[in-house]
Order: structure tokens, then C-alpha cells, then sequence
């Protein structure tokens, strides 16, 4: 994380410039090393000291904290720990987005009814007055995400098995196009050869 740090009415000291990384540096492991850059500005007007703390993290979040007191420590202490409630309210958004996933979706209504008249069977199909039938679309699961490797369609094989995913997406080294080679559920091996 990149510090600026400037004072105002007084000289910044080494000492007091490892305080206030130290205190930072709890900040930075809060917020899983997702803190970008400070910039503290400290005060001394007469007998108070007064910090005021802006810190970027990942996601354009600009947290501010503000701390008047008699020392550095315990101003020092007071706009941390303001800043430590918004990085927690922060951090538990970025969680809960983690848990939900990804927002997905859905197709068009004319694309859905389409799927839906298509794959109902004939005794199950509404007629023009009783309503709609509503279309389940299927679960998409996320695999392991692969890189796109040249090699031959032996190598991809044997790629199947080290993986186990059943699945590999390769450049064919023959024909330099893209290929996916899987397993079917009878255990045989499909390629798709793909034209660009």
C-alpha cells in the first residue's frame, strides 16, 4: 500500500511514521491486502492532535476517518477505528457478492415461451385460454477454469484423465484451431473441432 503522509505545524519524525504504518498495516489486513493508498494528514493545533485519514481500496471505495486527541497514538486510534467500521461494512458487501455469485441473466420472454412450447409435451401445453406453462431452465455449473494450451489430441486425452474434469479445451498443434475434446457418459471420448 502507498503511504503519503504529511504534517502540518510539525515534523514528521521516523518514529512517527512507524506508527502510523503500523497502525495502517492492521487496516491493510482487514481489508485481505485490497487497500490501495493513504494519504494521512497530521495536525497539531496547540495542545490537540488531529489525524485525518483517507484510504483507497480495490473497487473505487475511498474509506475517511477523522481523530482529534491529546496524543498521536489515541488520535491515531480514533480515525482507525473509524476507518475499521466502514472497511467492515465493506468487506461484507464484497462477501456477500462472493456467496451470491454472480448475477445470471435470464433469456428473453419470446425465447423462453419458444423453449417452453417446444419441450412440453402435447398433453401438457396450455391451451390458448388456461395460461402458461413456466419454462425451468437449467442449472449452468461453473468447472475449473483451464487455459487454452496448444498440444495434440493424444496429449488432450491424457489431459482428461490428470484433470478429471472430462473436459479439456486445447488449439489443436495439426490445424492450429480450437478443439474440445470430453468424455460422454458411456466413457468414450468426443472431439469438436471448431472452425474459425
Amino acid at each position: 500500500m502507498r503511504l503519503e503522509l504529511t504534517g502540518r505545524h510539525l515534523e514528521i519524525t521516523p518514529a512517527l511514521r512507524r506508527l502510523v504504518e503500523a497502525k495502517l498495516a492492521k487496516l491493510e489486513r482487514l481489508l485481505n491486502d485490497s487497500a490501495l493508498s493513504a494519504q494521512t494528514v497530521l495536525t497539531r493545533e496547540k495542545h490537540r492532535h488531529r489525524t485525518d485519514i483517507t484510504l483507497h481500496a480495490r473497487g473505487e471505495k475511498f474509506l475517511h476517518g477523522v481523530g482529534n486527541a491529546a496524543g498521536w497514538e489515541a488520535s491515531l486510534s480514533e480515525a482507525i477505528g473509524k476507518i475499521g467500521q466502514q472497511a467492515q461494512k465493506v468487506k461484507g458487501k464484497w462477501q456477500a457478492r462472493k456467496r451470491r455469485g454472480r448475477r445470471r441473466s435470464g433469456a428473453p420472454a419470446e425465447l423462453r415461451e419458444r423453449l417452453t412450447a417446444a419441450s412440453a409435451p402435447a398433453a401438457s401445453r396450455p391451451s390458448a385460454g388456461t395460461g402458461r406453462v413456466r419454462l425451468r431452465m437449467p442449472r449452468v455449473l461453473r468447472t475449473t477454469r483451464q487455459a487454452v494450451k496448444a498440444m495434440s489430441v493424444a496429449e488432450a486425452a491424457r489431459e482428461i484423465d490428470a484433470l478429471g474434469d472430462g473436459i479439456v479445451v486445447f488449439r489443436d498443434a495439426d490445424t492450429e484451431g480450437l478443439s474440445i475434446l470430453y468424455r460422454r457418459s458411456d466413457g468414450e471420448l468426443t472431439l469438436v473441432e471448431t472452425e474459425i
